[in-house]
């Protein structure tokens, strides 16, 4: 059945319902950025495969709006469905709210799973929708009646982590989140986020691809904690562990009942903390009804965020194991390019078995990205069995790559020149290079945001007239989602998006780039940890240090393109990569590496120094 039939088939049953708009985003019941297959319920409908989107239907057009990361591979998927592209934050471009206000006539209705939007979008839905009268279904997963063979949600045993890996234990962690409720003066706490139920019971699990997490839900007073997790997860390990540390478990599916009975009394006796960005609006309207609703940050969130010092001493051992995979398979693939048959995915499958055969493996931390030429533009471009392009000694290959340990989760990107590449290319590449360093040697003091920082990255671009249509860096977790807040690098703050003061002990990742659509794509990604550094009069001066060290590929670099600051801080990161990478290699691995790291000539008025 093709995605014109699957769209007919949800219009009638539209139309059956009386639903005149059904929204379907790319969300499970939690908000997370990956979803298993089993809530692809948007690339089923649309055939747009980035992890980024939402499908609106009415019985005249359909349309998908997605950011700038996949506009050229929504363009490509979406091409002979007549789903309409909407590019997001583009000039002209409406959100959806603002596309359903204009577009639905006074009384219809809106239809929706109230279980994979959440709370802060679902009353934003209400709020614009509010003067035409649109009445809100959201009770009725239309479009997941209609999947065929829909796969099955996901259900794997849950891992228990020593607390000698996590640096905490799981009671510490619950004090800690207690506070954070009493500071809110609220009696309750709903945790819906995958990623901070695992952080603050020490837990992990297998139901999201590359996401170590468990389906689950949290309920928190401060006398008890429940945990509703699926009845396939639990082994006596976790049994064990929850006994431990005197959590209830609860099956996943009871969350709603439990919700419904657990408060009988008067309303405005009991306060519930809840994350409305990620706990679904259908949980938000049962809770509405029974007690006040108090929307803020998990306290887990920061308390994550801010690594300690057992998990960073972990995530410096990671790193380094983890940039001399990447640095060996560079080596392999420059040492190969020509002499053998080499495609975006073999080399993708390389280096993945590079990083399997590496000490604490446990699995990769996203799909490997591995775009040649053209398709780097493409920034979540996946190379697969069946459709990628061959490798030649000419252009590059951008890889974006990462994987999961015992001991932390790693993020990188390397372009790296396989042949003759044009003056252009070098000048955007050393660019990139330039902003990467700049944000790596930045000094700030405590109180920056993301937003501060930006401009260090972005500026050598800027100053050519270009941009990437990203933010320059996300957080990073351990052992968990290679994606994490609050703490983010970019420039352009939109509604539900967060910015958060950097602390010490935070992982961020600094990954600035070029993207030519039907030319080449260039990102250069080191991860980076903020550090307190000199305290004075003025305040609390901090800095970053770097977690990752792999050759940044000479060949492309562009020395009059750069100031002699530039060539000092190029020179001095990888003096500090031979260093590091060096011991772990063998003799012609070593030698090679010697040349990748060669310190660059300071070219002033053609003399040099």
């Amino acid at each position: 059945m093709n995605i014109k039939d699957r769209i007919k088939l949800l219009r009638e049953k539209m139309a059956e319902e009386n639903i005149d708009f059904y929204l379907i985003p790319t969300a499970d019941y939690h908000n997370s950025e990956y979803v298993s297959d089993y809530f692809k319920v948007r690339e089923y409908f649309s055939g747009f495969t980035g992890s980024n989107g939402s499908l609106v239907v009415s019985q005249e057009e359909a349309g998908l709006w997605t950011d700038g990361r996949y506009f050229i591979q929504a363009e490509k998927e979406l091409a002979g469905s007549d789903i309409i592209l909407f590019r997001m934050m583009e000039e002209g471009v409406p959100t959806i709210p603002e596309y359903l206000t204009e577009q639905m006539e006074e009384g219809q209705t809106l239809g929706f799973d109230g279980r994979v939007i959440s709370c802060a979008y679902g009353k934003k839905l209400e709020k614009a929708l509010e003067n035409k009268q649109i009445a809100i279904c959201y009770e009725k997963d239309l479009a997941g009646s209609l999947w065929e063979e829909r796969p099955d949600m996901p259900a794997h045993p849950v891992k228990v982590l020593p607390d000698d890996v996590c640096g905490q234990s799981v009671g510490e962690k619950l004090a800690r989140v207690r506070e954070g409720m009493q500071k809110e003066k609220c009696s309750a706490h709903l945790l819906s986020k995958l990623d901070d139920l695992m952080w603050l019971l020490n837990i992990r699990g297998s139901d999201v691809e590359c996401n170590p997490v468990a389906l689950s839900y949290g309920f928190l007073t401060m006398n008890e904690c429940y945990l509703f997790i699926q009845e396939k997860a639990i082994d006596e390990e976790l049994r064990t562990h929850a006994a431990k540390w005197s959590v209830t478990l609860k099956d996943y599916n009871d969350i709603e009942e439990f919700l419904r009975n657990f408060y009988n009394g008067n309303k405005k006796d009991n306060r519930v903390l809840l994350d409305d960005q990620n706990v679904n609006y259908s949980l938000y309207r049962i809770l509405q009804e029974k007690v006040e609703v108090v929307t803020g940050e998990n306290p887990s969130e920061l308390l994550k965020a801010k690594k300690n010092p057992v998990e960073l001493a972990n995530m410096q051992e990671v790193y380094l194991k983890d940039s001399v995979a990447l640095t060996k398979f560079i080596y392999w693939l420059k040492k190969n390019i020509g002499k053998m048959p080499i495609t975006e995915y073999s080399a993708a499958m390389y280096l993945d078995d590079l990083r399997r055969k590496t000490d604490g493996f446990l699995d990769l931390s996203f799909p490997t990205i591995s775009g040649y030429k053209e398709n780097a533009a493409m920034m979540h471009y996946e190379a697969t069995a069946e459709s990628h392009k061959e490798l030649k000694p000419e252009g590059m290959l951008l890889v974006d790559s990462g994987g999961q340990y015992l001991g932390g989760t790693t993020d990188v990107t390397r372009t790296i020149v396989l042949g003759k590449i044009s003056e252009e290319v070098k000048k955007h590449f050393t660019a990139v290079t330039i902003g990467m360093l700049n944000l790596t040697n930045a000094r700030f003091l405590h109180g920056c945001t993301g937003r501060n920082l930006d401009i260090l990255a972005r500026q050598p671009l800027w100053d050519m007239g270009i941009d990437y249509k990203c933010g320059t860096g996300h957080g990073i977790g351990y052992i968990l989602n290679v994606h994490e807040g609050p703490q983010n690098i970019r420039w352009r703050y939109t509604e539900g998006t967060k910015e958060a003061v950097l602390e010490e002990g935070m992982v961020i990742s600094n990954e600035p780039g070029v993207y030519i659509e039907g030319s080449h794509g260039i990102r250069t990604e080191n991860i980076i940890v903020a550090r307190n550094g000199e305290k004075n009069s003025d305040g609390q001066f901090m800095y970053f240090d770097t977690l990752t060290y792999v050759p940044i590929d000479l060949e492309a670099i562009d020395v009059k393109y750069m100031q002699p600051k530039d060539i000092e801080r190029l020179n001095a990161y990888h003096r500090a990569v031979y260093e590091k990478i060096s011991p772990y290699l063998e003799k012609e691995e070593k030698d090679w590496l010697a040349d990748e790291t060669r310190p660059v000539k300071i070219v002033l008025r053609n003399i040099d120094f």
